[in-house]
């Protein structure tokens, strides 16, 4: 019997190969971000103590007012401009991007640039 691998599934393990490669560090911590079909988040973690050190999404109460919609790309790119402002609070500078294996296309690159506009580096 051959099971097929859903989209979620094979993305997955991307997200698991990419892993294996990229950590966070206290220094250059990881710039994680989730996609789901309703909205859209992203994280700024130290691999080395697994902890979350900023979160931002569209369901952010900064955000939740702003936007139309928390699944397109305006969305997306103010989820990366306010992550950013969060991560420069707490005086994050560069990180490690993340795309938790979904492609650098549509909502996730826009979150990247909108995180570059807000002044991080990676």
């Amino acid at each position: 019997m051959i099971i097929k691998a859903g989209k979620n599934e094979i993305r997955r393990r991307k997200h698991v190969r990419v892993r294996k490669k990229i950590s966070g560090t206290p220094e250059r911590p990881r710039l994680n971000v989730f996609r789901s079909l309703k909205h859209i988040y992203a994280q700024i973690i130290d691999d080395t103590t697994g902890t979350t050190l900023v979160a931002a999404s569209t369901v952010d109460k900064e955000l939740k007012g702003k936007l139309t919609s928390g699944s397109n790309k305006e969305a997306a790119r103010e989820v990366g401009k306010l992550i950013a402002s969060k991560a420069a609070e707490k005086g994050i500078k560069q990180v490690v991007f993340d795309r938790g294996g979904y492609l650098y296309h549509g909502r996730v690159k826009e979150l990247a640039e909108g995180a570059r506009e807000g002044g991080l580096e990676f």
